[in-house]
């Protein structure tokens, strides 16, 4: 499987508004997953390759000192970006920081417009997953197809994950990431959290939330229907 580039990532129509502030000599580089992590400290738990979403949260907080050891950690990680939503909690890239990021090359893209960070996730990982270059027909394509084709799609999506629907923006992107983060780990707390860039206890948090919510997530015939239906939420 070849891994898609960050450009190409970018090319994703759900990456459109996005805007390149540094890094456009990296736009070649690989990226291998892409993970919503708003802690400063995330750098330890990356492989490199990685694309980041956050917020700027934990950023806006920062002393500018952190601002641009956080930069560095994430170019010493080897990962592939960082992609912040200019909307709540900062308007701007802090000076210091973007400064760092264009001195050391490293791609810094901002929204300046609230987008869905679920939404981010599953294209890019749709395209590092399923290339969609002649390569096989995914598992769960006919079964997604057949859904579709009698229009049972809508329905089947409202059973398996209705109460999560009904959220507003936010917290629906947040658990819905972390739900399909969770099936994709078969549920193990440590690689789900690796895998969003955050702590175990929000990964504990969030399942208890989705468990309140969804009821049984145990059986297999249940984290089936649940991952169908995010699949056919993308489509």
């Amino acid at each position: 499987m070849s891994l898609p580039t960050l450009r190409q990532i970018l090319e994703l129509p759900a990456f459109a508004g996005a805007e390149l502030l540094s890094g456009e000599a990296r736009l070649e580089a690989p990226i291998t997953w892409v993970h919503v992590a708003e802690v400063l400290d995330v750098a330890r738990l990356l492989s490199g390759g990685e694309l980041l979403l956050s917020t700027g949260l934990e950023l806006a907080r920062a002393t500018p000192e952190a601002q641009v050891a956080y930069v560095r950690s994430l170019v010493e990680a080897g990962v592939g970006g960082l992609v912040l939503e200019l909307v709540q909690w900062l308007r701007e890239v802090p000076p210091e920081m973007l400064q760092t990021a264009r001195m050391l090359q490293f791609p810094l893209l901002v929204f300046r417009a609230e987008v869905r960070f679920a939404e981010l996730t599953r294209a890019a990982h749709e395209r590092i997953l399923r290339p969609g270059l002649g390569g096989e027909v995914p598992l769960l394509h006919p079964l997604l197809e057949a859904l579709i084709e009698t229009g049972r799609d809508q329905s089947f999506v409202q059973s398996q994950l209705g109460p999560l629907l009904t959220l507003p923006s936010r917290p629906r992107s947040t658990l819905l990431s972390t739900l399909e983060a969770l099936l994709a780990s078969q549920f193990n707390i440590a690689q789900t959290a690796r895998r969003l860039g955050v702590r175990r206890q929000s990964v504990y948090y969030r399942l208890e939330q989705l468990k309140g919510m969804l009821g049984d997530l145990e059986s297999t015939e249940r984290r089936l229907g649940l991952w169908v239906a995010l699949e056919l939420l993308k489509r």
